[in-house]
């Protein structure tokens, strides 16, 4: 069974196998994350910032942040960042489940979210979950409004 942690201090032992894989795949976010959260660039404790890693028993199966969009300028735009789920687990819904909770703990500050992706298969998954293709050319690949609750106006009652 896999456990979902926010991360507030990086385990990097237990996040070796993951960075592996995902250099194994030629994929460099996650190194990129690593270096930022040791250059204290980038440590997801800001309002609206979240970084959860998904364990199976002492290693990080997967992992996958928010924070605001950095490039838009747009407060109420959301980006996930550093979404991975190492290969071995893959096709058991954690990827999907870890999108979901992201997106979750999105609907508190951010209206939309965007990302960046450059694997036609990752664009596929995000499609399969409501994120829609943007132009070429702009910081980010696809963007998903997120419905936000209303609550019923003083008429209603």
């Amino acid at each position: 069974m896999s456990e979902f942690q926010r991360v507030h201090r990086l385990p990097t032992d237990a996040l070796a196998p993951l960075l592996a894989a995902s250099i194994e795949e030629d994929f460099h976010f996650i190194e990129r994350l690593v270096r930022e959260w040791e250059e204290a660039q980038q440590r997801f404790n800001r309002p609206g910032e979240l970084l959860l890693a998904v364990y199976k028993e002492e290693d990080i199966i997967a992992i996958g942040g928010l924070t605001s969009d950095p490039y838009s300028g747009e407060p109420a735009l959301g980006r996930l960042r550093h979404v991975y789920v190492r290969p071995d687990a893959r096709r058991r819904g954690i990827g999907r489940r870890l999108v979901r909770i992201l997106e979750q703990a999105a609907g508190q500050t951010y209206r939309a979210l965007v990302l960046r992706t450059d694997s036609p298969t990752a664009a596929r998954f995000y499609e399969m979950l409501g994120y829609t293709p943007l132009p070429p050319g702009s910081t980010a690949t696809h963007r998903r409004e997120l419905v936000v609750a209303k609550l019923p106006s003083a008429d209603a009652v």
